[in-house]
């Protein structure tokens, strides 16, 4: 069916069409044959399910719609009339509507709706940076911005954060909920620009929204309770004496929540985490141990930063580390003159890290020796790897390595830069053989052999005496071994390939053989840059 037949079926017009179909997630489709489905036509248009748009026949929210539109209608007589009294009237009869049963009905279960978060937070997300404009409301991107936060709380209790990116668009987040991934982009903190580009319909996103936001409210509510955390959050510690100054107590409660830095209220003594935890059957197969040491290496890195303090300065952006360093264990504060929140001063002498992204010797503060001064960049490099990394790396001036991303997946014949093969090594947890000293004794029978007859000619007639030295465990290389035998069994599956299907081995082969160049070519330019750069140094050094 047409769009324009389905217009003239519900009744409907356009605008409350769209809104419609995206409130109950009904989109055009793409027909077997176009030709057959438009009845001979050639012409390409937006074609619907017959079964769709019979379901929208049913559905009791187009009759509220419609109501809205009338009252929308009569809103606007009585501004056109100056009808002060009668514009009272009409506001106070607004028809509303709820979206309580689409959710149930797009989403029967709750894991359902907590795979389909990824859109869902990342358009949150965004509205919530956004001010009051024509088709956004204030309020919707306050809701936005409450709901966010309440999410935000749910991971810093659970410790459910697992990898973070920075990149031009934002900061990529990725947790595990319920055992499913989920990942959303949030904005960077930089002023709204509102000249935007036609392209961009604010209408059709704050009808997304609108849909988002409730099923995000039943998401936090489920979330919190089976987590034993009180709904809406509540913080245990009370306001600061700085907090107090110059805000209401409304206010005060909403932006020290929004801090994200005290611990929230919890309904019994029992911990989330305790009631999450899943246990493993002690079986000996391969796929048991590797998911017995991917749950220990989770254990590890929910408490990276245990036992850390850490003081950030007014240039870093405060919301996304304070978010990441609470989700691992650590504790955060900042100066509480400027944000509310913060629990200690910079002056506290058990903070180990202070986090700067500007030259401290020129500030003319005071440094302390007890604590290292690091750049943001370090917070993020590791967690990703899991491990704490060297703070020498990561300081003021220093010349950072890169932020790899942790979320590309590369197949076999692309380019791995070197950073990226450490970080999945450390990953693995695997140790790499090193070399034998220079002074180790040889432990071959030959040696041996080669040993005895040299004492034997020296010595003459001299009885020889033999000895038994110690053995010494030879030293293998866990990621060759690793290599050697995914070899082997590709051999053996190349081997077994049907003769049909040879042909589309050979050109994925190909592709793969291209790619293959492709990364060697980039491993030579990268070789060749480096030879340039040592040797632009020893040239600045002979000068």
């Amino acid at each position: 069916m047409t769009r324009k037949q389905a217009l003239r079926k519900l009744q409907l017009s356009l605008k409350m069409f769209r809104r419609l179909c995206i409130i109950k997630g009904i989109y055009p489709r793409e027909p077997k044959n176009r030709k057959k489905a438009q009845r001979g036509s050639t012409d390409k248009k937006t074609l619907y399910l017959k079964k769709d748009i019979q379901f929208l026949l049913h559905e009791p929210i187009m009759w509220k719609l419609r109501d809205h539109k009338v009252y929308m209608k009569r809103k606007n007589r009585a501004i056109a009339l100056k009808d002060h009294e009668g514009l009272k009237r009409v506001i106070a009869n607004k028809p509303t509507y709820s979206l309580d049963h689409i959710v149930k009905e797009r989403y029967p279960t709750f894991i359902d709706a907590i795979r389909d978060l990824d859109d869902c937070l990342t358009l949150s997300f965004l509205f919530s940076t956004f001010p009051s404009m024509r088709f956004v409301p204030g309020a919707l991107s306050r809701l936005c911005r409450r709901l966010t936060v309440e999410f935000l709380h749910y991971l810093i209790a659970t410790k459910a954060l697992r990898k973070v990116f920075v990149s031009i668009k934002g900061y990529y987040y990725q947790a595990e909920v319920k055992g499913q991934t989920i990942t959303w982009i949030v904005p960077h903190s930089f002023g709204f620009q509102p000249q935007t580009p036609d392209e961009v319909d604010f209408r059709i996103m704050a009808t997304f929204v609108e849909f988002y936001t409730t099923v995000l409210g039943f998401v936090n509510f489920r979330l919190f309770h089976a987590a034993n955390i009180c709904y809406p959050p509540k913080l245990v510690s009370p306001a600061g004496a700085k907090d107090r100054e110059n805000l209401s107590e409304e206010d005060l409660l909403s932006e020290r929540v929004a801090a994200l830095n005290q611990q929230v209220l919890q309904i019994t003594d029992e911990t989330s985490s305790a009631a999450d935890e899943v246990g493993v059957d002690d079986f000996s197969d391969a796929g048991n141990i590797e998911m017995r040491k991917e749950i220990e290496t989770i254990n590890k890195l929910k408490t990276l930063f245990q036992g850390f303090k850490f003081y950030l300065n007014r240039e870093v952006p405060r919301e996304s580390l304070t978010f990441v360093i609470r989700s691992f264990g650590g504790e955060v504060s900042w100066d509480g003159e400027l944000y509310p929140g913060s629990t200690f001063d910079e002056a506290d002498e058990s903070i180990t890290h202070q986090i700067i992204d500007r030259d401290v010797g020129n500030s003319g503060g005071k440094q302390y020796l007890s604590r290292y001064y690091i750049v943001p960049q370090w917070v993020f490099d590791s967690v990703n790897s899991r491990s704490l990394l060297p703070v020498e790396n990561y300081f003021q001036g220093a010349i950072l390595p890169p932020h790899v991303s942790p979320f590309a997946t590369e197949r076999e014949g692309d380019y791995v830069p070197i950073e990226k093969k450490q970080l999945l090594d450390m990953e693995k947890g695997l140790q790499i053989a090193s070399k034998l000293p220079e002074n180790q004794e040889p432990t071959d029978y030959a040696s041996l052999r080669q040993m005895e007859d040299s004492d034997d000619e020296e010595g003459g007639s001299e009885v020889i005496k033999m000895s038994v030295k110690p053995g010494k465990p030879e030293v293998i290389d866990e990621l060759k071994q690793r290599e050697e035998e995914s070899k082997e069994e590709y051999r053996l599956r190349v081997m077994m390939i049907k003769n049909k299907h040879k042909k589309l081995y050979r050109k994925m082969m190909d592709s793969r053989h291209r790619r293959k160049k492709e990364a060697d070519k980039l491993v030579r330019k990268r070789q060749e840059r480096s030879i340039e750069s040592t040797t632009n140094d020893m040239d600045e050094d002979d000068e």
